[in-house]
């Protein structure tokens, strides 16, 4: 029987995109991978595109971030598996996209957005945190560049990516005296399906919109599809997002924060200009206000 690596990685959010990748460059690596998805097609895809010389070493198990008894079903299947020798790394990756203006958002879709990206990384990390503990392992939390700069008619989703700011900065410092590494990832536009879904999603929201949404917000609602359509065009490779998690795993000091793609260095200047002047660059750029 082939021994077990020593260092095993689980991760949430692997049928497409950030997740998907992450887990084939993880293996690549030479690690262990446990790879969260949400449905049996979405594993035969991940296990189809991993080489046949390092499959063995992926295993799909299905997890919802926000069902309490696949978290635990999970816990257990990946506690029999490391044992004594622990988890090594915590990959927080799952999470959704609601948009629209706030004035219109039913509270529902809100909820939602807010279970899966927020409640759903703590749920896993609590469930997770003891084998971590064992392996003195790492935990990595994909944010976003909208966890620092909220951008209007996205107000759920950077609501939940400021809370992983809040969540990452906070978890890093309870976990010091264990030597646990806590790293955030702050990518701009990068090209992963969750441009697709969201778009989809939003547009199946305008379909039956709120009353008055429309008439109050539909100049709004046409600037942000512009640079919607734009951040697209321009997005960088999920590679550069995949490179930044391979050094939070691999390197000896990995680094609390990872900035990568279109946008994610605008968080340098926002601290030096004042608000109002930052509303009116935003206000000219999707001509509206």
């Amino acid at each position: 029987m082939n021994a077990i690596p020593a260092k095993t990685i689980l991760i949430t959010g692997a049928s497409t995109g950030i997740g998907r990748a992450a887990a084939l460059a993880l293996l690549a690596q030479g690690f262990r991978v446990f790879a969260g998805v949400r449905s049996d097609r979405a594993a035969e895809t991940l296990r189809g595109a991993a080489p046949a010389g390092i499959v063995a070493r992926l295993e799909t198990l299905h997890l919802d971030v926000t069902d309490a008894a696949q978290i635990r079903s999970a816990r257990e299947r990946v506690e029999a598996v490391v044992g004594a020798e622990g988890l090594w790394g915590l990959f927080n990756n799952a999470g959704i996209s609601v948009a629209g203006p706030l004035e219109h958002i039913p509270i529902e879709r809100l909820r939602r957005q807010l279970e899966v990206n927020v409640t759903g990384q703590v749920a896993v990390t609590q469930a997770f945190l003891p084998l971590l503990r064992r392996a003195r392992g790492r935990i990595v939390t994909t944010g976003s560049n909208s966890g620092y700069f909220a951008t209007p008619c996205l107000a759920p989703y950077c609501i939940s990516k400021y809370a992983m700011e809040a969540f990452s900065d906070a978890l890093r410092r309870e976990l010091r005296p264990w030597g646990i590494a806590v790293s955030l990832l702050e990518p701009g536009a990068v090209a992963t399906d969750i441009w697709q879904t969201s778009t989809l999603e939003f547009q199946e929201f305008l379909r039956n919109p709120p009353s008055g949404m429309i008439e109050s917000y539909g100049g709004l609602l046409d600037g942000i599809s512009r640079a919607a359509r734009h951040a697209v065009r321009r997005a960088a490779s999920v590679d550069v997002v995949t490179r930044d998690v391979i050094h939070a795993f691999t390197s000896r000091r990995p680094k609390t924060r990872y900035r990568m793609g279109p946008g994610s260095i605008s968080r340098k200047w926002q601290s030096y200009l004042p608000d109002r002047w930052l509303d009116a660059m935003v206000a000219k750029k999707l001509r509206w206000g």
